[in-house]
């Protein structure tokens, strides 16, 4: 759900309906910080907005932190491991070394994937550290932003949802039979029950969710989702995100029109996809000095996201949404995800 988009209001109304509401870490402490009027770190951000989110009527409330904001990572886990989080969700690069970033306590802990391969990769690795994933999400190439798949794959018959599935399941239940949650695409009643059906254990969803009231997406980005058609969600590859992965959004975002007329000059000036250089240090970006393969998605997200309107906005979206057609309550919207 991206920088700003699911707060603490989205998850904890999620959460109010029976359902599990998660946070995105990506960009909190800045969005925090903002709405604090000082200034507040990584940890201090997911620990506070899962706080508030559990005190505003969340039962069952997690949080999803990417591997690929390495700088902030850890500290964003030990935050919402302490605040309580029922779940860390975490994607975008394999959570390798999530286990032993603190200690768990009651915190279920989930890996993205979006293979067998990858989980298979995961439980080896988290064995040797005594622990096996608590449920494992496998998301497939329809979902929004950042997409765990190369460009070429995206349209490959092998990697659609329900033909990735039974192979993750086989993986879920060598390694201790936990549950398998699918992800990218699910819209309506009727694909959770047919995910269901094929052995899914449950179903995730961002993108029916990204154009609620409780969404914490500007105006123009909700209304950007709900007149989007088909041709209009595409995939951003070059340019695209420094982090290297195909990126799913809405054609008419101001920042990727820019970006495709190279009208954006290289910047990097919040650092959330930083990686190490040779000396060990936070520094390095592909869109610090390149904007023909590259542009700062961070700026975009932000301003999507109400933090700074002197920004060009970027709108991440799956591809559900050109089905989507008004801005729902999340009452309403889980009322009709039941029928």
């Amino acid at each position: 759900m991206g920088v700003g988009i699911s707060l603490f209001p989205l998850a904890a109304a999620v959460a109010a309906e029976g359902g599990l509401g998660l946070i995105s870490s990506a960009g909190l402490d800045r969005i925090v910080s903002k709405r604090k009027g000082k200034r507040v770190n990584s940890y201090e951000a997911a620990y506070e907005e899962v706080s508030l989110a559990r005190e505003s009527g969340g039962v069952h409330v997690g949080i999803n932190i990417m591997v690929a904001l390495a700088r902030d990572y850890a500290e964003s886990v030990k935050g919402a491991i302490e605040a309580g989080a029922d779940a860390i969700f975490s994607g975008a690069g394999l959570p390798l070394e999530l286990p032993l970033i603190h200690p768990s306590k009651d915190t279920a802990l989930i890996p993205i994937v979006s293979s067998a391969r990858a989980l298979e990769i995961v439980c080896r690795k988290w064995e040797k550290a005594g622990r096996r994933p608590d449920a494992a999400v496998l998301e497939g190439p329809l979902a929004g932003g950042h997409l765990g798949f190369k460009i070429n794959e995206l349209d490959m018959e092998s990697n659609r949802l329900e033909n990735l599935l039974p192979a993750v399941k086989d993986t879920a239940r060598k390694h201790g039979d936990f549950p398998v949650i699918v992800a990218g695409g699910i819209y309506s009643h009727s694909d959770i029950a047919r995910f269901l059906l094929l052995g899914a254990d449950g179903v995730q969803m961002g993108t029916r969710f990204l154009a609620t009231i409780e969404s914490g997406a500007s105006d123009e980005y909700k209304q950007a989702v709900v007149n989007a058609k088909e041709e209009d969600i595409v995939v951003a590859h070059s340019p695209g995100s420094p982090c290297g992965l195909p990126f799913r959004v809405i054609r008419q975002s101001p920042m990727f029109v820019s970006a495709l007329k190279r009208l954006r000059a290289p910047k990097c000036d919040k650092g959330y996809v930083l990686q190490k250089d040779t000396e060990g240090r936070f520094t390095r970006c592909q869109a610090k000095q390149d904007n023909e393969g590259f542009f700062c998605i961070c700026n975009g997200l932000l301003s999507s996201a109400g933090y700074d309107p002197s920004e060009e906005p970027l709108f991440t979206a799956g591809t559900s949404a050109c089905r989507m057609d008004k801005i729902l309550s999340v009452h309403d919207l889980m009322e009709e995800l039941k029928h």
